[in-house]
């Protein structure tokens, strides 16, 4: 046996962690002291020193409200521009020229950032489904300096790649803290996206429902909550838990701004109407209700205009006026007490048709008839159907690829989701999901859509994280997306999956018309090449910084930074046309949006071909006949000198083109 040499560096020979026995035992004492700091686990003085009973503490610090390391970074994270860009991919896209659909791979936290032009103010629903902190390692963490740089590596686009960059387990100091910072940025920025009476459904379980809470009544205002719904998700419960098998989780619900009662109401089903509606005539199946308020605090004591006399004759006919044969109703209960109608004179007076008298027990009552067609009803806040089981989620995802094996653990239920967006969604409304997983929420839309015929669209993010072969967990996945010859990253999952449901649906109904395709972008660095001098070679430098434009990107890649950049939709309309030039050459000209946007990205515009393309550009405008101001695009470096350049320009000024740029 080898004897230890004092200082070795095994845990067995090291010294007795005194701190750390420190913090255990005051955390036993005292657990409301501790918390989480810029190192880890720290003790608050101010607490320990209020709780034993120091009378130097004041309270001049307090406020309601959740704070922790990091609060004002992720603040600021939100208002740092991105440096990105989204790359068009009609390759891996379905339906690419009609589609109204999006599908992005991408750190969402830099497309929510390169989305605020665009489509600031005009998503109608957002749902995510966000890591649930479960201990596991952290997928998102945010490079305050460079986010793209952090995302290339993140997603093995750049050096060894592929490797989560840091973990999040329970025994860390940071472990609410690192949750935080990640959505803290993306929630701030969510919200810029929605509409005024847009609203925002986050599914979540206990570790940090508490903590969802406090930020979103820090973003959205605690006016804006909705509801936290009760999903029960798994009914025989999960029984690795030490305690109780939890079988729920959350759909924390927050609007924009303040919405009216019965915003979240939804038509009733078919069965409900045929058991709660028993009458029919011609405008359809109703039921009766009471006339008289039902409720005993309002009566002709407090409602004097709701108490006043009807009339019944022996058919249930009622009237306003008193005539002979007829029968006297007044909002009396039994008791004698004097109660009050549900309705004013005039309001009985305009819809009389609807009242109904009926002999009850000896006395004469009035009844109004509710029609079951327009008939709402609002969702519980616990939700037990079996349809919105995780299992049956499982089970629809399986469906659609043939298979047993879990490629993706725990997808959403369709039917869950299909449900949310029924209450506040119709028409042509604009959902996002910027945790899209493997796109339970662009299956949903698509297939409600198809039940109740409308145009909703979706703009799905998904970070094309990387799967491992030699992990258990991922192996189906790697091993699916090998056969298919497709990359390894949970993103593919999400494309494929929309496919295979859009193609399902259209099977399954071949007369709905509906969008089932969607465009595919993926995350990328600027198109527009940053100045980035090389001190050592400033020469070289200086001669590749002549040419801005990567030379790598297509025409393609510009045209859809620029939709960024001037605030159009990526599923705006766009006609291409060649103008000729002097000679035989013609340059490709982009009208986007029906002529509100002209590009031509030409490399090189000759001094022969300006007017001549200046003058197609103004025929073409004037066939187009935008309803606002035309902004009109071109490379800069495509002219041979200013006066070219400045010829141009001349010319479009002359024909009412007056927003001329270049890049």
């Amino acid at each position: 046996m080898t004897m230890k040499k004092i200082g070795a560096t095994d845990s067995e020979s090291s010294s007795l962690d005194l701190v750390a026995e420190n913090l255990v035992k005051l955390k036993a004492l005292f657990p409301e002291i501790l918390t989480e700091g810029k190192d880890g686990v720290a003790v608050n003085l101010d607490v320990l020193k209020q709780l034993v009973g120091d009378r130097a503490v004041t309270d001049v610090e307090e406020k309601y409200g959740l704070n922790w390391h990091g609060k004002r970074k992720a603040r600021q994270l939100a208002l740092t521009p991105s440096t990105g860009t989204l790359r068009p991919c009609p390759e891996d896209s379905v339906d690419w020229d009609t589609t109204q659909n999006l599908m992005i791979e991408g750190d969402n936290l830099e497309v929510l950032k390169l989305l605020q032009k665009s489509y600031a103010g005009k998503v109608k629903l957002i749902y995510i489904d966000p890591p649930y902190n479960t201990g596991k390692d952290f997928v998102y963490p945010d490079n305050f300096q460079d986010n793209i740089k952090n995302y290339l590596e993140l997603t093995g686009q750049t050096g060894v790649g592929g490797k989560k960059l840091s973990s999040n387990t329970e025994a860390s100091g940071r472990f609410h803290t690192d949750w935080l910072n990640m959505m803290y940025p993306r929630l701030k920025l969510a919200r810029n996206l929605l509409r005024d009476d847009g609203v925002i459904f986050i599914s979540i379980d206990e570790k940090e429902i508490q903590n969802l809470r406090f930020i979103c009544g820090d973003i959205f205002g605690e006016e804006c909550f909705v509801a936290a719904i009760t999903v029960l998700c798994n009914p025989k419960g999960r029984s690795q838990d030490k305690y109780f098998a939890t079988n729920h989780e959350y759909v924390v619900v927050y609007s924009k701004s303040p919405l009216p009662k019965g915003a979240f109401a939804i038509a009733k089903e078919e069965d409900q109407i045929e058991a709660e509606y028993p009458e029919e005539d011609d405008g359809g199946k109703y039921r009766l209700m009471e006339l008289r308020n039902t409720h005993r605090e309002f009566g002709k004591h407090n409602r004097r205009n709701l108490f006043y006399p009807l009339y019944a004759n022996n058919e249930g006919d009622v009237f306003l006026e008193e005539d002979d044969g007829l029968h006297k109703v007044l909002p009396v209960w039994d008791d004698g007490f004097e109660g009050c109608w549900t309705w004013e004179r005039a309001k009985a007076e305009k819809d009389g048709e609807l009242l109904v008298a009926r002999e009850v027990s000896g006395r004469w009552k009035i009844y109004r008839k509710s029609y079951a067609s327009g008939a709402d009803r609002m969702l519980k806040t616990i939700l037990l159907d079996k349809s919105y089981y995780t299992e049956r989620g499982q089970k629809v995802f399986n469906g659609l690829f043939g298979t047993k094996a879990k490629l993706f653990q725990s997808p959403k239920s369709p039917y869950l989701l299909s449900q949310l967006f029924q209450t506040i969604t119709s028409d042509a409304d604009l959902i996002l999901d910027f945790f899209s997983g493997s796109g339970t929420t662009g299956h949903s839309v698509m297939a409600q859509n198809q039940t109740d015929g409308a145009k909703r669209r979706y703009v799905l993010t998904q970070l094309p994280e990387p799967l491992d072969p030699d992990n258990s967990d991922q192996k189906a996945a790697a091993d699916f997306l090998n056969k298919i010859g497709k990359p390894l990253t949970i993103a593919e999952l999400t494309k494929e999956r929309l496919r295979r449901a859009g193609s399902t649906i259209r099977g399954e109904n071949p007369l709905f018309a509906g969008d089932l395709g969607f465009r595919v972008f993926k995350l990328a660095s600027s198109n527009i090449r940053a100045w980035d001098p090389d001190r050592d070679k400033l020469a070289e430098t200086l001669e590749a910084s002549i040419e801005h434009l990567k030379t790598d990107r297509t025409e393609q890649d510009i045209l859809f930074e620029l939709l960024l950049k001037l605030g159009l939709d990526l599923c705006v309309p766009i006609e291409t046309k060649k103008v000729p030039g002097a000679k035989k050459q013609a340059h490709d000209v982009h009208s986007i949006g029906g002529g509100s946007l002209l590009v031509c990205l030409s490399p090189a515009i000759p001094q022969a071909d300006v007017e001549p393309l200046a003058l197609g550009l103004v025929a073409w405008h004037k066939q187009l006949k935008p309803a606002g101001e035309t902004t009109v695009v071109f490379r800069d470096s495509a002219f041979a000198d200013d006066v070219a350049k400045t010829n141009l320009t001349q010319i479009l000024h002359q024909h009412g083109l007056e927003n001329v740029r270049s890049l």
